[in-house]
């Protein structure tokens, strides 16, 4: 299913992906830095949303206390977890 990330905190605006089952691909920012990003969606594309969270969760950028990639892991959790719910 193909979702849509409104961010916080970061640069980039929004994440978009699909999710099939805990599997993540398609990963595409708005905004943000162009070729980190786009860097950081080849090397998650495939993953798992556990393998995700285990690598990018908690990272920050700066002195924020966030990342477009700490993101990216809560917007996958969030995604699944939605998908499971009740």
């Amino acid at each position: 299913m193909k979702y849509t990330y409104r961010t916080n905190g970061v640069c980039a605006m929004e994440i978009n992906f699909n999710l099939d089952g805990d599997v993540v691909s398609d990963v595409s920012f708005l905004g943000g830095c162009n070729g980190n990003l786009k860097a950081v969606s080849k090397l998650v594309d495939g993953m798992t949303v556990e393998q995700i969270e285990e690598k990018l969760k908690g990272n920050t950028c700066g002195p924020r206390p966030t990342s477009c990639a700490d993101q990216l892991a809560r917007a996958v959790r969030e995604a699944y977890n939605s998908e499971h719910a009740g």
